[in-house]
């Protein structure tokens, strides 16, 4: 099943792009929130999975994907990206979701578990937590502000393969896929980031992640569960051991040896994070 591409506008006016995914309107829609330097259609194949049981909507960040790129740096910042979220929430008449966040996706469901509980009817963390490595701060800026110009897909995978050596990727298809859903073919013929590498310049304004245990602390009422690659340069196993006690009915999925950031697709994701999904009304 092929989702419907909507176009919303955010409160200032800049438009935000989402997939939408139709399902059963009487279950609880599924509202997919990517990591940063990523887009709507890294969920596409859970979606297929997921399609008809229950709406799927995966939202594009501004300047990510296909939503808006915008001159203002501001525009960029986490704030702005939460009252996106929200805005598109309100567009897309989804007061209430189960989130499914990776990485900076789940960042926002913990701030959101804040600033609009009511929203949330479980959420899904995938691969972060309420504090972040400076590895992981150090890696992805590297990385966001970089534009290769890649003469050909080759260049991007063997690129890719040595800035994410340890991402649970499992052959060279899986591998194509990964590098075809974050490069594309710009007017010079060569493969370009699908994202504003301005954004780089927005983090490091930004400055550092702040603590946000009272934000993951904020989820205790409703059903968690969190995917955790145990290589991770975002997410420490003494996070995770804090996260566990703070949360005792947190379902934790454990791959071994595998660094950020799952793609959700994995064997021993699927059947478990499948089955919390269908757990939810």
């Amino acid at each position: 099943m092929m989702p419907v591409i909507r176009r919303v506008a955010a409160r200032d006016g800049l438009a935000l792009n989402a997939l939408d995914w139709a399902g059963d309107e009487s279950r609880t829609p599924l509202l997919c929130l990517t990591g940063i330097c990523r887009t709507a259609w890294d969920y596409a194949l859970l979606a297929e999975r997921h399609a008809g049981k229950r709406r799927i909507v995966a939202l594009d960040y501004m300047g990510h994907g296909d939503s808006a790129r915008s001159e203002d740096l501001s525009r960029y910042r986490p704030d702005r990206a939460v009252a996106d979220i929200l805005d598109a929430c309100a567009a897309l008449h989804l007061p209430r979701a189960v989130v499914i966040g990776t990485s900076f996706g789940g960042l926002m469901a913990m701030v959101l578990s804040m600033l609009r509980p009511t929203l949330l009817r479980a959420v899904v963390l995938n691969d972060i937590g309420p504090r972040i490595d400076p590895g992981g701060i150090e890696l992805v800026g590297g990385f966001a502000g970089h534009d290769p110009g890649f003469a050909s897909i080759e260049e991007a995978i063997t690129y890719l393969r040595t800035v994410m050596p340890r991402i649970p990727l499992p052959d060279e298809e899986a591998w194509r896929h990964f590098a075809s859903l974050t490069y594309k073919p710009g007017e010079d013929g060569l493969l370009h980031p699908r994202w504003d590498t301005r954004i780089q310049q927005a983090m490091n304004v930004a400055g550092g992640t702040p603590d946000l245990g009272p934000a993951f602390r904020g989820l205790r009422p409703i059903p968690g569960m969190l995917v955790w690659a145990e290589a991770s340069e975002f997410l420490a196993a003494d996070t995770v051991r804090a996260m566990v006690r703070d949360k005792p009915d947190l379902e934790l999925i454990t791959l071994p040896g595998a660094g950020h950031c799952p793609t959700l697709e994995e064997p021993e994701v699927v059947r478990p994070l499948d089955h919390f999904l269908d757990r939810i009304p």
